[in-house]
């Protein structure tokens, strides 16, 4: 299919639910600074294959996460940043060398474990001060590589380092925001030697952008609202949703 061809059909069945994917994980994402393709990419696996809705997803995070660096780079706590990058670049190829010797669903279901095991020390502990962990930092950056490389699922290991260190919301979505654009950045070489990215998701992409932006600048006026505790709170039920899918497409896989 030609970029001439389905760039008149701008109402599709497919780019309707693409569009309506795209808001509401958006306006996640404007609140919580993470959760756009834990909640966007299994909707729109519905009418395209699973490797163009994480396309799809990457390219207009890339574009959005341009503006949202230049809009909160005064917020973003730049030490724990560079660390998880670091620890990232480190820990993605291993977690793509653990995917040759376990299948994508047991990846899922460990994965899933891992996740629930890091809720539960995050519930019982609530950081008295706000304290960045260099070591930490790049332990997270490691686990989100590997869990990137293993499942496509960076984020849970660097919003568990977010709430664990007591850093401030604000400073916590920046610098959320900002590490999943550098993680996107890192993603689209492969995808593109993949041919994930192809006419039909940059179209969609394209027609979804402004759905995108919406949503994110609805979902920021809600963070607004939001106190340390509200805030912490949704953080931990969106990590809890991403332990349970991942852990329900991996078992799913067996049945």
């Amino acid at each position: 299919m030609t970029l001439g061809v389905e760039s008149p059909d701008v109402f599709t069945a497919t780019t309707l639910l693409t569009i309506f994917a795209v808001s509401c994980s958006a306006f996640l994402r404007g609140m919580a600074g993470f959760g756009f393709s834990l909640a966007a990419v299994p909707i729109i696996s519905l009418v395209l294959p699973p490797a163009e809705a994480v396309a799809m997803c990457i390219m207009l995070q890339l574009v959005i996460g341009l503006r949202d660096i230049w809009q909160h780079h005064g917020d973003i706590d730049g030490q724990s940043l560079k660390r998880l990058t670091v620890g990232s670049l480190v820990g993605t190829p291993v977690g793509l060398i653990a995917l040759t010797a376990l299948s994508p669903d047991a990846a899922r279901i460990l994965i899933a474990l891992a996740i629930l095991a890091g809720l539960a020390l995050i519930v019982r502990r609530v950081p008295a001060e706000s304290r960045t962990r260099n070591g930490l930092a790049v332990a997270a950056g490691v686990a989100s590589g590997a869990f990137s490389g293993l499942a496509a699922i960076p984020g849970p290991p660097a919003v568990a380092y977010y709430l664990g260190s007591g850093i401030d919301p604000v400073r916590t979505r920046a610098s959320l925001l900002s590490f999943f654009f550098i993680v996107s950045v890192m993603a689209t070489p492969g995808l593109a030697l993949a041919g994930a990215i192809n006419e039909r998701t940059v179209w969609l992409s394209l027609v979804s952008l402004p759905a995108m932006v919406i949503g994110t600048w609805l979902g920021t006026e809600a963070f607004k609202r939001l106190n340390h505790g509200q805030y912490r709170r949704l953080a931990i039920m969106v990590m809890a949703f991403s332990a349970l899918l991942a852990g329900w497409r991996g078992v799913s896989g067996y049945l």
